[in-house]
């Protein structure tokens, strides 16, 4: 089956609806709906006689999760709720002394905000670097750090903006001046690669539901496998122990996998959903989506500059740009453009002083130019 007739099949959209808003909330692939359909009717005829069953799919899923990251093994994998969570475990859980800093950027999403913030009531500095204007955006965060400063946390894509920051360059520098390294990957992974390893990622959390085309309620949490002792944790029950499972054990130590940030029962609906997202994304590999992605989005901005009402918004340089495109018009309103284009049945969102174009790699091209059509009114 090729690509285009792949596309075709799992992404059956309302006739007439452009769908621009996945760094909101994606829809699923056709296999995802009818995973999470079997999953529905298995329980309604069988209830958990297959739980068996179920958990090999979760086991299937860490190791769908550890290809996509190049993780070192499934053990570095947890599911959590959402990145807000996974982001938590790391923030309540570092080793943090009173007078350290952590250091972030002024265009976070407040999931990679009010965590930090938090931290300050146990004498823990926030500093928040304007990246806007800064000509290397990498070289300006490590410039704000010091020897204080013990993690730095970055959204690997910028949700209004789409800034796309060099994972790279970052982890070099980071490891090189001993920080830990936290990357919000909502916005980027399913798109580009974040190889944890090449990268020296330490800590990296995504919620399902955008990029990934997965649902809402499931996340995963990568922490490198040095990390899991050094966090502590906060949560506790009897699914974080060695020996989950055996209930008639009084006694119990702390899992020795990640699987120790997870302490109650599995999202199993959201494991089968994601499961079969993730079959879809690694089926057509990474790197074509990630190429098809840069092309819609390189579609988008030569359609904006040939359209003297609009006026582009994000970076367009080479390796800053991913899946978002915010512009705006010169004559309206972000929430009058967005609501004249929701008329239109194209669905997109308010961000960043403009509106957010978001495409993922089965948008057609001429989806995208009329979409500007409409826009450019």
């Amino acid at each position: 089956m090729n690509i285009e007739t792949l596309l075709a099949r799992e992404f059956p959209l309302e006739p007439g609806l452009i769908y621009l808003n996945h760094a909101a909330v994606a829809p699923w692939p056709r296999r995802t709906a009818e995973a999470v359909q079997k999953f529905a009717e298995e329980n309604m005829h069988k209830g958990a006689a297959s739980y068996g069953a179920w958990q090999q799919t979760e086991k299937a899923l860490r190791a769908q999760c550890a290809r996509l990251l190049n993780a070192s093994s499934t053990d570095d994998i947890a599911f959590q709720k959402n990145t807000s969570e996974a982001l938590s475990v790391v923030a309540h859980g570092f080793p943090w002394t009173v007078g350290d800093n952590v250091v972030i950027s002024d265009q976070e999403f407040p999931s990679n905000r009010i965590v930090w913030e938090s931290l300050r009531s146990f004498g823990v500095e926030v500093r928040a670097v304007a990246l806007t204007k800064a000509p290397d955006p990498e070289q300006t965060l490590i410039e704000a750090t010091d020897a204080r400063t013990r993690l730095l946390s970055i959204s690997s894509v910028q949700y209004a903006s789409g800034l796309r920051l060099n994972l790279g360059k970052l982890g070099d520098l980071c490891r090189k001046r001993n920080i830990a390294f936290c990357v919000d990957a909502i916005q980027g992974l399913g798109v580009f690669a974040h190889d944890v390893q090449a990268m020296n990622i330490d800590f990296l959390m995504a919620d399902a539901h955008k990029w990934l085309l997965g649902p809402e309620g499931i996340a995963i949490f990568y922490c490198r496998p040095e990390w899991r002792d050094r966090l502590t944790l906060r949560q506790y029950g009897w699914h974080m122990v060695e020996d989950a499972g055996n209930f008639n054990r009084n006694d119990w130590t702390v899992a020795a996998s990640a699987r120790r940030f997870e302490c109650g029962s599995s999202n199993m609906l959201g494991i089968h959903a994601l499961h079969a997202s993730l079959s879809l994304l690694l089926e057509v590999g990474v790197p074509d989506i990630e190429r098809r992605v840069l092309a819609r989005a390189e579609r988008l901005f030569a359609g904006i500059a040939r359209h003297s009402a609009l006026e582009l918004l994000s970076l367009s340089g080479p390796g800053r740009y991913a899946g978002i495109v915010t512009f705006r018009h010169r004559r309206r309103s972000p929430a009058e453009l967005n609501a004249r284009l929701r008329e239109q049945k194209i669905i997109c969102a308010p961000r960043g002083g403009g509106v957010r174009f978001s495409p993922h790699f089965y948008n057609s091209f001429d989806q995208l130019d009329s979409a500007l059509e409409y826009a450019a009114e």
